[in-house]
C-alpha cells in the first residue's frame, strides 16, 4: 500500500457528497461550527498522540469519554481515561439507547455516551470522538451528520515500521495488527476526509482547522 500521502484536508474533502458540510450555521458559543467529528486510523497512526495535542491546544472542543466494564489500569482516573461502570449498567445503557456506538473485546465492553455529545453540541461546543472502525461504522448510522475522519500513515512502510518497532508483541501478534491495519485503510473511501499523519502537530493542525474552522498553531 502507497500513496497515503495524497488526499488530506490540503486538498479538500474529497469523499464526494457524503463529506457535503450539514449543520455547520453558527450558533451561541465560542466555535463557529458545532457537530461531531470522528477520528479514526489503524493501530500505529497515532491517533492518541493526535487527539492529546488538539486537547492540548483547544481544550474547549468536547472530547468524548467512553464507557468499559474493564477494571482501571494503573494511572487511569474515572472520568477522565474512560467512565468505568459495570455490566449490567452497560447493557441497560444499550437497551436505553444511550450508547452512539458500543462493541465488545477480549470480554470488556466499550461504548460512547449519546447525552454527553449530543449536550456539547447544543451548547455550540464541537465535539469529538477517536474511535475503532467498527464505532465510527455505527456512528455514521446513529448520527448520520457526524463527519468521519481517517488518519492515515505517510505511507504502509512507515505503519509497518511503527508498529514492528515497538519490540513489545509476539510476531503472530504483529502480524494480526497489520492485517487488521491493512483492512481498516482498505475502508477509507468510508471516510469524508482523509489526514496524513506524518507529524503530530501538524496533522493535529489540519483537524483543528477542518473542526473549528480557524489555524491553530499555538
Amino acid at each position: 500500500m502507497t500513496g497515503f500521502g495524497q488526499d488530506t484536508t490540503g486538498s479538500g474533502e474529497s469523499a464526494g457528497p457524503i463529506g457535503r458540510d450539514r449543520g455547520d450555521e453558527p450558533v451561541a458559543g465560542k466555535f463557529p461550527r458545532h457537530r461531531l467529528t470522528v477520528v479514526s486510523g489503524p493501530s500505529g497512526v497515532g491517533k492518541s498522540s493526535v487527539v492529546g495535542e488538539m486537547r492540548r491546544r483547544e481544550p474547549d472542543i468536547y472530547f468524548s469519554v467512553s464507557v468499559t466494564t474493564r477494571p482501571p489500569r494503573p494511572g487511569e482516573v474515572d472520568g477522565e481515561h474512560y467512565h468505568f461502570i459495570d455490566r449490567a449498567t452497560f447493557d441497560k445503557m444499550v437497551a436505553n439507547d444511550e450508547l452512539l456506538e458500543h462493541a465488545e473485546f477480549t470480554g470488556n465492553c466499550y461504548g460512547t455516551p449519546r447525552a454527553p455529545v449530543e449536550q456539547a453540541l447544543r451548547d455550540g461546543r464541537p465535539a469529538i470522538l477517536e474511535i475503532e472502525l467498527q464505532g465510527a461504522r455505527q456512528v455514521r448510522v446513529a448520527m448520520p451528520e457526524a463527519r468521519l475522519v481517517m488518519l492515515m500513515p505517510p505511507s504502509w512502510e512507515e505503519l509497518v515500521g511503527r508498529l514492528t518497532g515497538r519490540g513489545t508483541e509476539a510476531e503472530e501478534a504483529v502480524k494480526a495488527r497489520l492485517a487488521e491495519a491493512e483492512r481498516e485503510l482498505a475502508a477509507a473511501g468510508e471516510f469524508d476526509v482523509r489526514v496524513v499523519n506524518a507529524d503530530v502537530r501538524v496533522a493535529a493542525g489540519e483537524l483543528l482547522d477542518l473542526v473549528i474552522g480557524t489555524d491553530v498553531t499555538t
